[in-house]
């Protein structure tokens, strides 16, 4: 594994929802955010970049969104978050979706052996669904200080 430290800054303006993954089951309820996500994107016709992007905050928060090509009406319900990296981790994992808890955990051990401190921000940035599972792409950023 060869994770990259990016030192140019990485702002990201997503909509979704956010909620505290009990039982730290944080994919259920990344999936189960990103339900209620969907159905509003497809019935008002949002023009969004196409990607799925997960974000796992301090105290089990998850936030599931994703980018609108324009700031989509408040009053659709939609939560807003900013976010801005200034320094961060990357690493492309290609493969299986069950294999990015394994993956993540790969980069911070590599983090940590390489001197640096991993952040609070844990990102995953879903590629354009394969049916063939090995060409699932899948970004993994972590925010490092």
């Amino acid at each position: 594994m060869k994770t990259e430290i990016i030192h140019k800054e990485l702002t990201l303006d997503l909509s979704g929802f956010s909620g505290i993954a009990a039982n730290k089951d944080y994919a259920g309820t990344a999936f189960r955010l990103m339900d209620k996500i969907w159905p509003i994107i497809r019935s008002n016709g949002l023009k969004h970049k196409g990607l799925n992007i997960w974000v796992y905050e301090p105290g089990d928060k998850v936030f599931a969104g994703v980018e609108f090509e324009s700031i989509p009406n408040p009053h659709l319900g939609l939560e807003q978050k900013k976010i801005t990296l200034e320094k961060y981790a990357y690493y492309k994992h290609i493969g299986p979706y069950s294999l990015i808890k394994h993956a993540g955990a790969n980069m911070r051990n590599e983090l940590r052996e390489n001197g640096f401190e991993a952040g609070s921000l844990y990102i995953e940035i879903y590629g354009h669904w394969n049916n063939d599972e090995s060409k699932l792409e899948t970004e993994l950023l972590i925010s490092v200080r």
